[in-house]
């Protein structure tokens, strides 16, 4: 049974009234103190509000320094460019390097070759003494092949007086790479002046290992789609080049086909020299003589390497050094033979003077080429070029072979230019398209001989150099995958890759048979 307090008050020593007392006494501190504690609680919760607004406020102003310190760092930064050796540069959206680097990098490898590029920039940027990251080599090859692909996918403005320049070229094995140049008749270079590689549009690139007359209609169809049909082909006179274009002329009947002078002028060379029975001596003992001076004293005298191909296109060098070596054995005072002994000269090259008589008449023949292709190299083709070549050639010949070469050219270029309109003047050699050839394998370096790559897809960045502006419009339009696609599309299973997978094939089943 519960008793209260009170009932027990009897057993409390002091008075019950001093008890009662005292514990209301008690109760009165304790609602003190809980009252103190509760005024202490409200105040510290003050407390860190205000701390909290003040951590806020604190933040917010180290945002704000940092930024001012990062206006600040970039104006410096800016400024100490402008006065040192490199130019404002910012990064291009979505990479590490800016417009100015990217251009620099491509121009470099266009010039110089891809790894070489990487190394120049290394370089000059030690000399320069600039801590600066540089792209690899693989990286500039990117950048190359995203302008390539840009190029083919610019727009071109339709114009009745476009001429297409057509030509491929092999490497190795039966795969050619078909290339076709664009040029506005109306916006060729003023007379005196050749075309430039700035000049001219690459309509197309694409390798392929079958070019028949149909294959060809097939792509000049194509690019007719696309850029409107041609006032003129321009080819080298291959048939498949030439027949290919009758589609066209059913399409458009002012269409003409034209051959290059240069390759015409070594068919003429070719009859006339080449299948001459002394032409074959000659290349024989020049041959002969190659094997014998190229290891001994007289290496210095060394004749040029056989160019089997378009031979007759490269009949100077050839001439050349015959002229130089029988000028050497006519001058025993001359310098280049300080070191050699008459005996020794006679011995390996005397026999030259047996052809004196046939090196002057195919001197002058291809004297008669030079000076026609120099002439329509500047002038072009027109309504009166075939006269005007001929007094470009000249009169003073004195060999039958050369004479009649320059009535062959005359009258070649007279039947071509028939088919022009008055007032006409359209080019009629395709040199800029062997050079841009020649762009491409000096980009290739050693790889030139083996087979083509996707380095094909930058052929399009050959023809002039980068800008910024062409950089941003490339990068905008053209992606790595838009790349990888065109390689993908175009060239499938390279020679290289073949011959990899080769390799692979070879190791793997020696292993195989090793370990089994």
């Amino acid at each position: 049974m519960a008793i209260s307090w009170t009932g027990n008050g009897l057993n409390f020593k002091s008075p019950l009234r001093v008890v009662v007392r005292f514990l209301h006494r008690s109760r009165g501190t304790k609602a003190q103190k809980c009252w103190d504690l509760k005024q202490q609680l409200d105040e510290s919760r003050q407390v860190i509000a205000r701390q909290e607004a003040e951590i806020r406020r604190q933040e917010e102003e180290i945002g704000r320094l940092k930024q001012q310190t990062q206006r600040l760092e970039d104006e410096n930064r800016k400024q100490a460019r402008s006065k040192g050796p490199l130019p404002d540069d910012p990064r291009l959206k979505g990479h590490k390097f800016g417009c100015g680097m990217m251009r620099l990098a491509v121009n470099l490898a266009r010039t110089v070759g891809l790894r070489a590029a990487a190394r120049v920039l290394k370089v000059v940027w030690e000399w320069l003494g600039v801590k600066q990251k540089l792209p690899h080599w693989t990286t500039i090859r990117t950048w190359l092949l995203r302008v390539g692909v840009a190029t083919l996918q610019e727009p071109i403005e339709p114009a009745d007086d476009l001429v297409w320049l057509v030509d491929h070229s092999n490497q190795i094995g039966p795969e050619k790479a078909l290339v076709v140049l664009g040029v506005r008749a109306a916006k060729l270079p003023p007379p005196g002046k050749t075309l430039r590689h700035e000049d001219v549009r690459l309509l197309t690139v694409r390798p392929g290992t079958a070019w028949k007359r149909e294959d060809m209609a097939a792509v000049y169809r194509q690019l007719a789609e696309h850029f409107g049909i041609p006032r003129a082909v321009l080819c080298d006179g291959a048939v498949e080049l030439r027949d290919g274009a009758e589609c066209l002329k059913k399409r458009r009947a002012d269409t003409i086909v034209l051959q290059d002078f240069k390759h015409k002028a070594a068919t003429f060379l070719k009859t006339l020299v080449g299948d001459h029975p002394r032409f074959a001596a000659f290349n024989t003992h020049m041959g002969e003589s190659r094997a014998a001076i190229q290891q001994t004293e007289l290496a210095h005298l060394t004749p040029p390497g056989k160019k089997p191909k378009a031979r007759f296109m490269n009949l100077g060098p050839m001439l050349k050094w015959a002229a130089a070596m029988f000028w050497l054995l006519e001058h025993p005072e001359a310098k280049a033979r300080a070191l050699v002994t008459t005996e020794r000269l006679e011995e390996k090259l005397g026999w030259l003077r047996s052809f004196a008589h046939e090196l002057a008449e195919w001197r002058e023949c291809q004297q008669v080429v030079n000076a026609g292709v120099q002439f329509i190299n500047e002038q072009g083709l027109f309504r009166g070029a075939g006269e005007q070549l001929r007094a470009a050639m000249g009169t003073d010949r004195t060999h039958a072979a050369s004479r009649q070469l320059a009535q062959r050219l005359v009258d070649f270029v007279t039947v071509s230019e028939g088919q022009l309109k008055e007032g006409e003047r359209l080019p009629m050699s395709t040199e800029i398209l062997e050079s841009t050839f020649a762009l491409y394998k000096q980009l290739e370096r050693q790889h030139s001989k083996g087979g083509f790559t996707g380095l094909l897809a930058s052929f399009g960045a050959l023809l002039k150099p980068a800008t910024d502006e062409s950089i941003k419009r490339a990068f905008s339009t053209v992606s790595v995958k838009d790349v990888r696609k065109w390689i993908r599309e175009n060239l499938g299973a390279t020679l290289t890759s073949k011959r990899r997978a080769t390799y692979r094939e070879f190791q793997s089943a020696t292993k195989l048979a090793v370990t089994t």
